[in-house]
Order: structure tokens, then sequence, then C-alpha cells
């Protein structure tokens, strides 16, 4: 994605937690609340982004996503648009990630997709699309999404395959930014995985 547009930078945000989240169970499409502590969190997300102009917001389609933006003070901005909903997982839907690498040693669904859901190559495909879009535009925007997507997003913006979205922890209620520096006329990661507001 070199052809980034110099003048834009984008902030990604993490949803809050949700009961699924520090288990490490598989949350995919499942539609989960989320928990107080998430609900907490994402009022802080607000209180960091406060006084940032963006002139755009979107979010993914799923409830703890929209949750989190309007905690936050995004939902009357807030575009919901399908490409950055979480990764599916197929039959390992709602499974423990122990309990899948007990049948699949070593798995890793950045690696190796789900049966019956995603592959990186198809999150890959969405995430291009949304690019696409985002290219040419100037000014801040604001995404409020999931791990899994928003680490392919990362890594497809930077120009590295799908699956090396692998390579960036995302915390919950985190907050990073990609942006573009002009020394190195480059796509860049500006700031990562930001989660001093959250309540551990």
């Amino acid at each position: 994605m070199t052809d980034a547009a110099p003048l834009h930078t984008i902030y990604l945000c993490r949803h809050g937690d949700t009961a699924w989240s520090p288990v490490r169970r598989l949350a995919g499409r499942t539609d989960l609340p989320l928990t107080e502590i998430g609900e907490t969190n994402a009022r802080q997300i607000g209180g960091r982004l406060h006084g940032i102009a963006f002139d755009r917001v979107w979010v993914s389609p799923l409830l703890r996503a929209r949750r989190t933006a309007e905690l936050a003070g995004f939902a009357d901005r807030a575009v919901i648009d399908d490409r950055i909903i979480e990764m599916s997982f197929g039959s390992y839907e709602g499974q423990l990630v122990a309990d899948v690498r007990r049948d699949r040693p070593g798995w890793a669904y950045l690696r190796d997709g789900c049966p019956g859901g995603e592959t990186p190559d198809d999150l890959g495909r969405r995430v291009d699309s949304f690019l696409a879009d985002w290219r040419g535009l100037s000014g801040t925007s604001l995404i409020f999404a999931h791990s899994v997507i928003l680490r392919v997003l990362t890594a497809r913006y930077l120009g590295l395959p799908a699956g090396a979205g692998r390579h960036f922890m995302l915390a919950p209620s985190s907050i990073s930014i990609l942006s573009y520096d002009p020394i190195d006329d480059a796509p860049a990661v500006k700031g990562w995985n930001d989660h001093a507001h959250a309540t551990q």
C-alpha cells in the first residue's frame, strides 16, 4: 500500500472486554456484549480521544464494537462497514484456543485459517477493499473493530501479507495509530497497542 495518502492518519480502537476475552475463547461472529470492565474501558477510550478532530468514523457491525464506539462518544458519527467485522472462525467459533491446539498442535488462525470459516487471504481481501476506499482520503479517521481484523488491516496497510498480522499484539480497549512517514516515504505505525487508560 505504498500509495497511501501522506496526509492521512487512522486510529484503530479494539473493542472493550467481553466475557470471552480473558480466557482466549474464539468470539469471531458471536455477538457478545461488553463486560462491566469493558464498558468502563470504552468510556476511557473516549477520554483518551477527546479533543482529536476526526473526519470520519467507521465501526464493525458487531455489538461489542458498536457499544465501544457509543460509550467512547462516537455512536452518532460511526458508519457501519461489514468489511471490518471480525474473522469467522467457522467450526472453531466459541472454542478455547488451547482446546483447538489439542487437536491441532501449533495451530494459529492467521497462519492456518479455520475449517468452515475464513483464511488469512479472505481477511486480506476484505481489508484491501476497505483500504482501497481509504486511499486518497486526507485528514484523520477512526475505526472501532476487533483484534484479528485490525491486525490484518495493519499488515496490509504496511504492504505485508495478511498472515503477518500475527506479529501485532492488540489488547482489548487499545488504541493504535497508522500514518505515513514522509522521511522514508512509507506507510508506518505511529503508535501501537496503547491501553494505559484501561482497567486491567
